[in-house]
């Protein structure tokens, strides 16, 4: 199986003036794609990024910087592609965010991290409490329109029909897909 070479998002999407709506269509997509048995390795890796910062941004957005660091269990893999991302779409504040929180997480001996991400979120949590940093709510930069942005400008992105959208994701897995 070759690279998936487009990141494709829905007429809807895109003209919405919720700009978080082209990024749902782009997750909707990688979502898809799984659900047919396409490994992330033949995804486009820059809507992957997209979709992973996204993931970055929702579980910052709802529970500070620790849920992000309890949810995704600190994978190492992609911290490196939310690092990769902000730079790639030029989130720089949230990239120096990222980095000063990934400090204090780096700094934690592997005992206390497992026992944080391993343990319960709620109630009394001295761990969880000193991962977070109210910062990420302050900064001058939207990373949602930063990353629709990137998306959108990308010279692989297309806009197409739903439709076209499933006629193109057939040809690609070869079978028909099954729609909800």
């Amino acid at each position: 199986m070759e690279e998936f070479g487009r990141i494709i998002v829905s007429e809807t999407a895109m003209n919405s003036e919720n700009l978080h709506d082209v990024i749902h269509s782009n997750i909707s997509v990688i979502n898809l794609m799984r659900e047919e048995g396409v490994d992330d390795e033949f995804i486009h890796e820059d809507a992957l990024m997209s979709y992973y910062l996204d993931y970055y941004w929702s579980q910052y957005a709802e529970g500070n910087f620790a849920q992000f660091v309890y949810k995704s269990g600190w994978n190492k893999e992609l911290n490196e592609l939310i690092e990769e991302g902000l730079t790639l779409i030029g989130a720089e504040k949230h990239l120096e965010l990222f980095q000063q929180q990934s400090k204090k997480v780096k700094l934690m001996s592997s005992v206390k991290l497992n026992k944080f991400v391993s343990g319960k979120f709620e109630g009394v949590n001295p761990v969880r409490d000193s991962l977070n940093n109210d910062t990420f709510y302050e900064l001058e930069e939207n990373l949602v329109t930063l990353n629709a942005n990137f998306l959108k400008n990308h010279p692989d992105f297309e806009v197409l029909s739903v439709d076209d959208m499933f006629a193109t994701l057939e040809e690609y897995v070869g079978h028909e897909i099954k729609r909800a």
